[in-house]
């Protein structure tokens, strides 16, 4: 068994089996809810609901005591009031149950008492051996083993991004945001009060991940300081690590210390400690997956000159003024370069950088010819490509020609797709950091099929620019980008 089969957090991530306290008869319970989340997801292992009075719960048949199943349980879960936790965990105890997931609040974070019975929790637990998360957690997702022991639904797929936060509300109400850039969580873990299990222990768990590719972190204070230094460390050497703090202003200290317990610190020290520990700083839950999403799936630059292509001026000015913001330098293309553009692009089009077409009569040249041109120069190290092409122009140019709607749709869809398949072939063989950003979404057909295939679109230039200068940043970090 590997490092990452040990972990105290796998077997939560992984049960084959899972024991759920709180759930009922009452539709609108939370216990409840989060119960059929988790039958919804398809988890393939046993579920046995733990009621002591009812006998089905959700169509399954539920049982009074630990004693009573009829088989080993990999996991339990507690949507408990909080003064009978203890007495549950310990029957669990008993009946041999190792990994718990408490979602019950009313502990550490609402004082002295509440953190005198968590320090009871943690007592019970060492006894018999438990490792449990929280308490006053959400759970966990692993779309790979579909398990979601959270109360809001997981409709995205199987991804890259692996999160650990301190807010079950910045996993569970992120699966849209998520969704929006065509992403996919690989794992999420909501660690509450950290009683047993702190960030720490998840940097570990995700650092060795196979699935995923980059951490996201939502930090609200740092309990094992010299711990969580020493790993984050060691993990961002080989994996991005990306955290939004939020506990560096007055009250956003207060605000962490009510919610989980947890003391903040000021925010230029955590702004040191995460510089030192290769730790790329988002401001805001945008930024957070918006670098996720682009760390997890570019290659590292060499330095940070970047290219930019557009064919409207408004997001070619844009993307450069936010890269001359964020540290990043535009490009100057070699002679080659200028005078391979010149006989390609219109004779109204800028030839500089940004490089403005305005306007294209052969398609592939803007998704395809020109990127593989840029791609190729010694000077550009990464680029960013303004990203639209409306579906519905292209239906209303086909059927102009006499098409019939149906046969349109067709030509359209197939024109689009071939679109996309051009960019992301550019940017698979040139080996070099390419990142879309547009005004659409997911709903323009163009932008659907560009993430699907892996290749990232963001939802403007600036937020595209800012994601490949923190790309370069990580690069700078790692050594493999110069200063």
């Amino acid at each position: 068994m590997n490092r990452f089969e040990n972990s105290p957090l796998y077997q939560i991530m992984h049960p084959h089996s899972v024991a759920f306290w709180g759930a009922s008869s009452n539709p609108t319970g939370m216990g409840t809810v989060q119960l059929t989340q988790l039958l919804a997801m398809g988890f393939p292992g046993q579920v046995y609901p733990m009621h002591p009075r009812e006998t089905e719960i959700l169509g399954l048949k539920a049982y009074a005591h630990p004693a009573d199943l009829p088989g080993p349980v990999d996991l339990a879960i507690f949507v408990l009031p909080t003064k009978v936790v203890p007495e549950v965990m310990e029957e669990c105890g008993k009946a041999g149950i190792k990994r718990i997931i408490i979602v019950s609040a009313g502990f550490g974070e609402v004082g002295p008492d509440g953190q005198e019975m968590q320090n009871r929790l943690v007592e019970i637990a060492r006894q018999y051996g438990i490792t449990f998360l929280g308490p006053n957690c959400i759970g966990v997702v692993n779309t790979y083993s579909r398990l979601n022991t959270t109360f809001f639904p997981y409709d995205g797929s199987r991804g890259f991004v692996g999160l650990a936060s301190q807010s079950g509300s910045f996993i569970t109400q992120t699966f849209v945001s998520l969704e929006k850039l065509g992403l996919g969580f690989s794992q999420a873990v909501s660690v509450g009060n950290e009683a047993m299990i702190d960030q720490v222990a998840c940097l570990e768990y995700l650092g060795d991940c196979p699935q995923t590719r980059v951490i996201g972190m939502y930090v609200e204070g740092i309990r094992r300081g010299r711990e969580f230094f020493r790993v984050a460390r060691e993990v961002s050497r080989k994996k991005p690590i990306v955290a939004y703090y939020v506990g560096g202003s007055e009250s956003g200290r207060r605000a962490a210390l009510s919610h989980t317990g947890v003391l903040a610190g000021p925010d230029r020290l955590y702004e040191g400690i995460f510089r030192q520990c290769g730790i790329i700083r988002a401001r805001t839950m945008e930024e957070l997956f918006d670098f996720c999403a682009v760390l997890g799936s570019q290659p590292l630059p060499r330095s940070d000159r970047v290219a930019v292509l557009t064919h409207s001026g408004g997001p070619g000015a844009a993307a450069a003024d936010t890269a001359e913001r964020t540290g990043m330098h535009l490009a100057v293309f070699s002679p080659q370069t200028v005078e391979a553009l010149k006989q390609i692009v219109p004779h109204t089009a800028s030839v500089a950088n940004p490089v403005d077409l305005t306007f294209n009569r052969n398609p592939n040249d803007y998704t395809e010819t020109i990127p593989g041109v840029l791609l190729a120069d010694d000077s550009v190290d990464s680029m960013f490509l303004y990203t639209l092409l409306p579906w519905r122009r292209v239906m209303q140019t086909i059927m102009a020609m006499g098409k019939t709607a149906d046969e349109a749709k067709i030509m359209a869809d197939s024109f689009v797709a071939a679109q996309a398949d051009a960019v992301v072939r550019t940017w698979t063989e040139r080996g070099k950091p390419m990142v879309g950003g547009s005004f659409c979404t997911r709903d323009e057909t163009f932008i659907r099929e560009l993430q699907d295939r892996g290749f990232p679109v963001l939802p403007s230039p600036e937020r595209a620019v800012r994601a490949l200068a923190a790309l370069t940043q990580y690069a700078r970090y790692r050594g493999d980008a110069e200063h």
